[in-house]
């Protein structure tokens, strides 16, 4: 059991070596801008590791090759007018694209009018706690807009969930990841 352990833990420092090794070099090259594009573009539906990218960069930070205050505003502008961008995707063009093909994901009629509801009901939680879900983070905005949510509800949960998300994997890995490593060695 105990080499069990050894194993996944020595897989998930090889897992975030790798990363900042993939990272290093665009870091170093473009600084910020580079996990501005990455969070940008994953925000507002691109299939990208910003989750990943963050939390390697931190670990950058922890080294001194970013300032972790930089990275998380850069971080935090990134994902709100990324999502922002997906949300007036979806406001703009959304909604139709959903009623042409959404049977192709099984959106029926009756299925968007609950999500639609729900949104209504629950969209500022929805928003702020899909920031922490891998795809739904991706969507989030989309989907959002497509739906109808109004836009001042969608931009104050949009702040307060890219906040908190990006407040937690740019300062949890740069504060505790010391940790993990002296407990890795």
């Amino acid at each position: 059991m105990a080499s069990s352990n050894a194993s996944t833990e020595s897989k998930a420092v090889e897992f975030l070596h790798t990363g900042i090794t993939f990272l290093e070099p665009y870091i170093q090259q473009y600084g910020l801008y580079a996990i501005f594009v990455i969070i940008y573009l994953e925000s507002f539906g691109a299939p990208l590791p910003g989750e990943s990218a963050l939390v390697a960069s931190s670990l950058l930070a922890v080294r001194g090759d970013l300032s972790v205050t930089d990275l998380f505003f850069t971080v935090w502008i990134a994902a709100v007018l990324g999502d922002g961008t997906g949300y007036a995707i979806g406001h703009f063009g959304g909604r139709p694209l959903l009623k042409r093909y959404g049977w192709l994901v099984k959106l029926t009629p009756e299925r968007l009018e609950k999500l639609e509801d729900l949104f209504r009901r629950r969209g500022p939680i929805i928003v702020v706690g899909a920031r922490f879900v891998v795809v739904l983070r991706q969507l989030n905005g989309l989907v959002a807009g497509s739906v109808g949510m109004p836009w001042h509800s969608f931009f104050l949960a949009n702040l307060l969930g890219a906040a908190l998300w990006a407040a937690v994997w740019s300062f949890g890995p740069y504060y505790f990841g010391g940790l993990f490593h002296e407990y890795w060695r």
